[in-house]
């Protein structure tokens, strides 16, 4: 290289390390609990040029600051194509980051049509979510043209990674990279400094997901077999579950005791883990919840399944009990544990999981480790000033 192209390349170099990183996020769609949109995009909304793509029309209320740039798909393969091709006209994007395996899918699907597969792959990034057995078969499948196409490709979590059959890691090969999900800490700090919560008598359990592989049921029973009048059960999130639950809570006569929220704002949802005594999930599967993470963050003490993605929560830690998904009898002793326990005692456990949290999980963490990877695409290495956690 001459001395001149080094002099051009270096101007170039420079004067895209002095803008922002131009980022597109393809997701689902815009929800009240949409993890994509609440950790990845708002976080970052001062530090990046964020856009967002979605196959689902935004039907929830949700407006994205005005300095976030949003394609709404219309719930339709069409749509979304419409939306895409919108975005990528707009303009030229450093990054190109999806969440999920339909947009996996369809992101290769759709640069082979419109003739930019070569001039778009580079730019592209695959966070997988989950752990393998939690997709359905449709899903899976998806991944394959996934993991083939994408240049860099982020597993949530350890046990997601090692979740995966040995056809995909091969895929993937050294394009794979580890980054834990997160929790944005300050935006729950800043509700627990807003609120004024209420010194309630009643014990309260909360827990998230009314869907089959949540184990709602098992949450549900065990609590049923723990009740002693002075306990609720609080339900966030909605699912095809919730006519069973309901039908339960009925024929037990619970109805005073358990209350089911449906789909809630996520500051909501933040409310709740902070009022909350317990949290509890009995998951047959995840990615790295984080759900768990934010009721932890809350200075809530958790009950979990005994599944991977909870051990990896859990690991070298002694205070976070790990149940088998279906022992509702196990459930149900540590309710009536965690009831039981002198009130400092189970605000001292809260307190070393919100600590856990802070030193392990935190948004300036992931966002550390996603920088690493988007430096691998930018080929430079990016200056990200971040907040410290509290």
């Amino acid at each position: 290289m001459s001395q001149l192209e080094r002099q051009v390349v270096d101007i170039m170099n420079e004067s895209k390390s002095e803008r922002r990183l131009r980022i597109l996020h393809i997701i689902l769609g815009l929800t009240p609990t949409n993890g994509q949109y609440s950790e990845h995009c708002l976080p970052m909304l001062h530090k990046r040029e964020i856009t967002i793509c979605t196959y689902f029309r935004s039907i929830w209320g949700i407006t994205p600051p005005e300095s976030i740039t949003l394609f709404d798909g219309d719930d339709s393969l069409r749509g979304f194509f419409r939306a895409l091709r919108a975005a990528l006209t707009e303009k030229e994007y450093d990054v190109i980051h999806v969440h999920t395996p339909h947009a996996g899918a369809l992101l290769p699907m759709f640069l082979f049509i419109s003739g930019l597969y070569k001039k778009i792959k580079p730019s592209t990034v695959h966070t997988i979510q989950n752990s393998f057995q939690s997709f359905k078969l449709r899903h899976k499948l998806m991944f394959i043209p996934g993991f083939a196409f994408f240049q860099q490709l982020v597993f949530c979590s350890k046990a997601s990674y090692e979740s995966f059959p040995f056809l995909f890691k091969w895929l993937g090969g050294n394009r794979i990279h580890i980054v834990q999900n997160a929790v944005d800490i300050d935006r729950i700090e800043r509700i627990a400094e807003a609120e004024q919560l209420n010194d309630d008598d009643q014990f309260t359990i909360a827990t998230v997901g009314l869907i089959t592989i949540k184990n709602s049921l098992t949450v549900f029973e065990a609590f049923r077999q723990s009740n002693n009048q002075a306990s609720k059960l609080v339900f966030m999130g909605k699912g095809n579950l919730r006519p069973v639950i309901e039908q339960a809570v009925e024929a037990s006569g619970l109805q005073k005791h358990v209350h089911l929220t449906g789909m809630i704002d996520r500051d909501d949802v933040f409310r709740n883990f902070l009022q909350a005594d317990l949290f509890v999930s009995a998951s047959y599967g995840e990615g790295l919840p984080v759900a768990v993470l934010e009721a932890m963050a809350s200075g809530c003490p958790v009950v979990l399944s005994d599944i991977p993605p909870h051990r990896e929560i859990a690991e070298d830690v002694d205070f976070i009990p790990l149940i088998k998904p279906d022992d509702v009898a196990g459930f149900a002793r540590e309710f009536k544990r965690f009831q039981e326990m002198p009130t400092s005692e189970r605000k001292a456990i809260g307190q070393k999981c919100k600590r856990l949290v802070q030193e392990h999980f935190s948004l300036s963490a992931m966002h550390r480790g996603l920088e690493e990877v988007y430096a691998q695409i930018t080929d430079q290495q990016l200056s990200l000033p971040l907040s410290r956690a509290r």
